[in-house]
């Protein structure tokens, strides 16, 4: 481990022994195992508390791998059942969505904070989540929520970076974002498009692909694989098999985006 992120280690570890005790927003990404790793190895288990939302706009597999970890590191864990279709104005998907997503998720988790005597609910933002459109970090703020990776200068990279170093499994999890962002700006969210989206990105993962996008236009998808892999689709069965389960799920038209795979890009019309 090279010396500035020792010292951002040791910076997180402090920030984190400045809290009695803490309620971790946990989704079993990348940046939210670090962070309940070193609550847990700061505060002991006791100490802190992983809650989860179980929602439409999440797959399954990612919920099974929040419990998953949380079980492995012996730390108690909450699942809340969360349907983010019933806040108003959020199925109309403006580009502040995520504000309304957050505000309430983090609403909620406050409140249980209270019930179980928690005076600290913290979350896993880093310095890059600055650099992109991210509407949600006002309710972040609003709310009076931690961010100890981003207090202690942490950037995604360095976060895998110190997850390998401790031995996490997540450390090269390829980044997952809620399938509320697979539909462009101002196109209605619906249950049915959502299922769509997941077995979609299901069956690509099925294929091997290990980071898959599928933006929602209707009956049109648009396919993001990691610029990598994206020769593969040039193979004939392969193609061949995509399109017919695609259109199988109620897709008409089937894209393959040759820019590649990048957080965010629906944002880049913004």
């Amino acid at each position: 481990m090279d010396q500035s992120l020792k010292e951002k280690f040791d910076r997180l570890k402090e920030i984190f022994h400045s809290m009695q005790r803490v309620l971790v927003a946990y989704s079993g990404g990348v940046d939210s195992t670090l962070l309940l790793r070193v609550a847990m190895d700061s505060l002991g288990e006791g100490n802190v508390l992983a809650v989860t939302a179980s929602s439409p706009l999440y797959p399954h597999r990612e919920l099974e791998r929040a419990k998953k970890m949380s079980r492995e590191m012996g730390v108690r864990h909450i699942v809340i059942e969360s349907n983010e279709l019933e806040i108003e104005g959020f199925s109309k998907n403006p580009p502040n969505r995520c504000y309304y997503c957050k505000r309430k998720l983090f609403e909620e988790l406050v409140a249980l904070a209270g019930e179980e005597g928690i005076d600290s609910v913290v979350e896993g933002s880093t310095l890059d989540d600055d650099k992109d459109h991210r509407p949600g970090m006002a309710a972040v703020q609003e709310l009076g929520i931690r961010s100890p990776l981003k207090e202690a200068m942490f950037t995604k990279e360095e976060v895998r970076a110190l997850s390998n170093a401790l031995g996490l499994s997540t450390w090269d999890k390829p980044s997952f974002a809620c399938l509320a962002s697979r539909f462009p700006y101002g196109e209605e969210i619906t249950v049915e498009g959502l299922k769509m989206v997941n077995q979609a990105e299901e069956f690509l993962f099925g294929l091997g692909f290990k980071q898959v996008r599928v933006r929602h236009y209707g009956r049109l998808a648009r396919i993001e694989v990691n610029p990598e892999e994206v020769e593969r689709f040039l193979e004939p069965r392969l193609r061949g098999d995509v399109i017919r389960r695609l259109k199988a799920m109620g897709y008409s038209y089937i894209t393959l985006d040759l820019e590649g795979f990048r957080s965010g890009s629906m944002n880049e019309v913004l």
